[in-house]
């Protein structure tokens, strides 16, 4: 069997502490470093087209949603603070691919939806996503991808 890195630190765990089970560190560690290397790939595509992750979250919310959002549905939907979330439509807007106008439901508020260049840009972005997403889950097969996707939920599940 091939050593992974996180292998090579639990065998000097294993060393240093024989009398501690430093299993879970295998976990976590994997998916530390499966986190890091996949989100430097999945951001590479999306800043070629002008987008931060930040951006393609608020777009593909409000593509996901088929509706106008308000500002505040838009923040809680991407953990955005209100002061984040008005920085950041402020240069989707400039950039032309939303526009805000006042709710017909409450003047008082705006409803953010997507202009045609923001619908055309995150159609294109999303099936670049996806592909990225697909490639970088090749090693396993579907069957293996499932069950993990399985587990993860599991893992949420009890703690969400």
């Amino acid at each position: 069997m091939t050593m992974d890195h996180v292998d090579q630190l639990l065998a000097q765990w294993a060393e240093r502490r024989p009398d501690l089970d430093c299993s879970p560190m295998g976990v976590w560690g994997r998916m530390s470093r499966m986190a890091a290397m996949a989100s430097r790939e999945i951001e590479r595509p999306l800043k070629e087209l002008g987008l931060s992750n930040t951006d393609f979250d608020v777009l593909a919310t409000l593509k996901r949603g088929g509706q106008p959002l308000t500002p505040t549905e838009l923040y809680q939907s991407a953990m955005l603070s209100s002061g984040a979330m008005t920085a950041r439509l402020d240069k989707l807007e400039g950039r032309g691919l939303i526009h805000r106008a006042p709710s017909e439901e409450d003047r008082r508020s705006l409803k953010v939806a997507l202009t045609e260049e923001g619908t055309a840009l995150i159609d294109q972005a999303v099936a670049i996503h996806v592909e990225n997403e697909r490639r970088l889950l090749a090693p396993l097969t579907e069957a293996e991808q499932q069950q993990l996707a399985a587990l993860m939920r599991r893992w949420l599940l009890a703690r969400e």
